[in-house]
């Protein structure tokens, strides 16, 4: 019988989360009136009901008087499993990057998936826009949480997150995995991927149209399957519901790493490091895998997914889930 009480309790607990949702997701769409947006937003709803099946629940930390930052945190800690945290890139909020990876990684970690500041309800009033200052409101995230050890697992432009939080914080981050991020780049590379992409760089990062959303997803997955057959109209429907919030805050984040200088002395980590590329990556091509890695050092290791862009998360995610599961359990 005294068994009976803990899955009562689980099972009231999920309906209950679940009306909460639909109740936010109700009161969400009142300012909307196209059909389509309210189509995505309830999408984005069913996203989060989704992660609440996996063992995690949405929580808001107030860092400081001017920054909140949303973290979907492990509802439980009953276990010994690992903690680790998961750093989405540009191209929406941690939910729609990390759809593909919350179930299968729940099952062996303890999940934390922090929305970087202007994205999702993540936000400052602060000026800084350097993904320095983006590690240091995770860490600081992360500490409000208990979270005292943990590795790290980054794409794109969250591996610049990952890698400063990692070099400031050693006594936090005990592994890390880059995924597809330009971290070490050199000014002339960084100018020949920029000439690559063409003058209209920000508006992929950031697109405000149809049309730019196409091109970012061209550019960015391999294998783009179904996305292709997309109409326009759901595709402004989805940049109403992540890119329009925030808007000029996130483009300040893109000027300020597409123009800053490259780090001619970037600092080597002292945590084992797993890199991964697709060997298809049109954004930061594979030889900068191996340039980060000699960079690193024998702590570093390199592995490339075959037949796979630079959204390795969409195109190859069960590769990716194996690789950074093998990874972060290793002699943990």
């Amino acid at each position: 019988m005294a068994m009976a009480y803990p899955k009562l309790y689980n099972v009231l607990s999920f309906y209950l989360a679940t009306i909460i949702a639909i109740s936010q997701f109700l009161i969400s769409i009142l300012p909307y009136l196209n059909p389509i947006t309210l189509l995505i937003t309830l999408a984005d709803a069913l996203l989060s009901l989704y992660l609440r099946s996996c063992g995690l629940c949405p929580c808001t930390v107030e860092l400081d008087d001017q920054t909140t930052m949303n973290f979907w945190v492990a509802n439980s800690r009953r276990s010994n499993k690992p903690a680790l945290v998961m750093l989405h890139g540009y191209g929406g909020n941690s939910k729609w990057q990390f759809i593909h990876q919350v179930g299968s990684l729940s099952q062996s970690f303890y999940l934390y998936i922090p929305d970087l500041l202007f994205f999702g309800k993540s936000y400052t009033n602060r000026l800084e826009r350097t993904e320095v200052f983006q590690a240091k409101c995770v860490a600081e995230g992360l500490k409000r949480l208990g979270v005292e050890r943990f590795a790290v697992y980054s794409i794109s432009y969250g591996g610049y997150v990952a890698y400063w939080l990692a070099e400031m914080y050693p006594e936090l981050v005990e592994k890390v995995v880059v995924v597809s991020c330009g971290v070490g780049m050199t000014e002339e590379q960084k100018r020949e991927q920029i000439n690559k992409v063409g003058s209209n760089a920000l508006n992929l990062l950031v697109p405000e149209s149809a049309h730019d959303l196409r091109l970012l997803v061209n550019l960015t997955m391999h294998k783009p399957g179904p996305f292709k057959w997309v109409p326009d109209i759901f595709l402004h429907g989805f940049i109403n519901v992540t890119y329009k919030q925030h808007r000029k805050e996130k483009l300040e984040l893109a000027e300020h790493l597409l123009r800053k200088k490259a780090d001619i002395d970037l600092p080597i980590l002292t945590q084992e490091t797993l890199i991964i590329w697709g060997d298809k990556d049109d954004v930061f091509p594979a030889y900068l895998a191996y340039q980060l890695q000699r960079q690193l050092g024998p702590k570093s290791k390199v592995e490339i997914i075959k037949d796979t862009g630079h959204a390795v998360n969409m195109d190859s995610p069960i590769s990716l889930n194996a690789l950074i599961t093998s990874f972060v359990l290793r002699y943990s």
